[in-house]
């Protein structure tokens, strides 16, 4: 059962989380930036289907604004999404009403039982809140996982945003641009976000630094065997990732790997 917060905790989150995808960010990362969502749906549920697992709960983390979780829902699974953004919440109620979205840290809120976890967008990399373990994270996973359970999620690597040159876009209701700072030795990225968004006959400004955790995979891997996982890598979500971009299909400890 997914807990209520206290109104502290909402304070707190708010607090912890402002600037993180809000109204206008959410907007324009749903209608332009949208791809990677749509191409990771059908083979999350390819792989959950090739390990068995063809209906009950997922638990998807950092569910954006509801791509992945209107397409698992349309094939049959009951579908929890958490997601720290309120703006994005809002826009993923209207994009998958069969789904259920709770507002909140993946690194803090409770998981439902559940027959697989899934997660996509590096939403595991972001530096949001306070709380930020991922051996926390796997192990609470691991708990919500019944044997044979599966983790599906992608990440970034140390070879995420190296050589990244900044970037725009500009559409007819909205532009983007993305200034990014690459901390090696800290093993860090971070994007100044800057929004312009059509509102009336003029332009909204809106600004957003996002601040994102890079991983050796090793690690990682060693990180969910801790936890009870056997781990294997992929490279892509039909098509192959972007350098620096990771994806793991780990499988709690219980059944034989087919």
């Amino acid at each position: 059962m997914l807990p209520a917060a206290s109104r502290g905790d909402e304070r707190r989150l708010v607090d912890d989380v402002r600037g993180f995808y809000e109204t206008d960010l959410a907007f324009v990362h749903d209608d332009g930036f949208r791809a990677h969502a749509q191409e990771a749906a059908p083979f999350l549920i390819e792989r959950l289907r090739r390990r068995g697992i063809r209906n009950g709960r997922i638990a998807d983390l950092g569910s954006g604004s509801g791509l992945p979780a209107r397409e698992l829902c349309a094939a049959g699974y009951d579908v929890v999404g958490i997601e720290v953004s309120a703006a994005m919440v809002r826009l993923a109620r209207k994009t998958a009403p069969a789904a259920r979205f709770v507002q909140g840290s993946v690194f803090e809120v409770d998981l439902p039982a559940c027959a697989a976890v899934v997660s996509t967008g590096e939403c595991l990399n972001y530096v949001v809140g306070r709380k930020n373990s991922l051996p926390a994270l796997f192990a609470r996973v691991a708990g919500a996982l019944s044997a044979g359970g599966v983790f599906l999620f992608d990440f970034a690597d140390l070879e995420r945003g190296r050589g990244a040159r900044p970037m725009h876009r500009i559409e007819r209701d909205w532009a983007v641009t993305v200034d990014y700072r690459h901390d090696r030795a800290g093993r860090r990225l971070e994007r100044r976000i800057t929004t312009f968004r059509r509102v009336g006959k003029a332009f909204r400004r809106s600004d957003e630094v996002h601040r994102v955790r890079l991983f050796q995979p090793s690690e990682i891997a060693a990180q969910l065997r801790d936890a009870g996982f056997r781990v294997r890598f992929f490279r892509g979500y039909g098509t192959r990732f972007p350098r620096g971009l990771r994806g793991i299909e780990a499988v709690k400890a219980g059944t034989t790997t087919p």
